[in-house]
């Protein structure tokens, strides 16, 4: 079986440049295939699943593979993606590179190339991916020198391998560029049966890496939404900074709860003035 090839030339968005402050140049095991791991979503807004999709995949790639994890990205999907709850990608790259400061996985970034532009197919944003690490940086190198270049691979919910299995919803030529040559680390969600959709995509069977959650989190985005529109507290779901970051800036709130929220706010102020008074 052969892959199919996509021709591309990128077009960047204004002032971009790829990040890759925190990719390891400078492999540990020269015995190994370096891969960098690449999450594509809405990230409106990213939440601690998010995150914990990285360390699941970094304790599954070293108990189960011949890998070595060198960097990973969250890629925020476009404003073009039209999603129900999208908020704008300004603030959604603005809240993954929160989520990424924030928190201790030294390898973890933030890529807004895909945010910033029309729609993108998952396709050639790995491509995307591929051309920066392997074309512009070179790939990495072994302690002795040696180039090796670098596997980038998806990393996403198994809501996302259902999709791929279902007539029609992905083209045959983008399943084979996406599980055919790069590959991907699915992460086990509950209610989503992965058997059943990894049958329909046997072709690929070596390149999808089932990882099983061993404690559930059932955390997402749309829940999130709901509880800030209902006035629930979303902390401890969200990295904190992430949480100041939506109270702050009044997000995921219709406008009757912004205009509340505002009048709160100013009888707080009203009486700290008075008391000081």
């Amino acid at each position: 079986m052969t892959t199919t090839d996509f021709k591309q030339t990128f077009t960047n968005p204004p002032n971009y440049s790829f990040p890759h402050d925190r990719l390891v140049r400078v492999m540990r095991d020269p015995s190994k295939i370096p891969v960098v791991l690449v999450a594509c979503g809405s990230f409106s807004p990213v939440t601690y699943l998010h995150l914990r999709m990285f360390e699941m995949a970094k304790d599954y790639v070293r108990q189960n593979t011949n890998f070595e994890i060198v960097g990973g990205y969250l890629s925020p999907v476009s404003d073009m993606y039209k999603k129900a709850g999208l908020l704008s990608a300004n603030h959604r790259v603005e809240m993954c590179t929160i989520a990424a400061d924030d928190i201790s996985t030294p390898w973890l970034m933030v890529d807004p190339w895909e945010a910033f532009q029309s729609y993108q197919r998952t396709a050639v944003v790995l491509d995307h991916f591929d051309h920066e690490l392997n074309v512009v940086l070179g790939g990495v190198q072994t302690e002795d020198g040696q180039h090796r270049n670098v596997q980038v691979m998806l990393l996403a919910g198994s809501d996302l391998i259902s999709t791929m299995s279902e007539p029609g919803v992905w083209s045959h030529e983008d399943l084979d560029h996406i599980l055919g040559r790069y590959g991907c680390f699915i992460i086990e969600r509950a209610g989503t049966d992965v058997d059943q959709a990894i049958d329909s995509l046997a072709r690929w069977r070596h390149n999808i890496h089932i990882i099983s959650q061993l404690i559930q989190n059932d955390v997402s985005s749309t829940k999130v939404r709901l509880f800030l529109r209902r006035g629930l507290s979303v902390r401890y779901l969200l990295p904190s900074r992430v949480v100041d970051y939506i109270d702050e800036n009044n997000l995921y709130l219709d406008e009757a709860a912004v205009a509340e929220k505002e009048k709160g706010k100013g009888k707080e102020q009203q009486q700290k003035k008075e008391s000081c008074a």
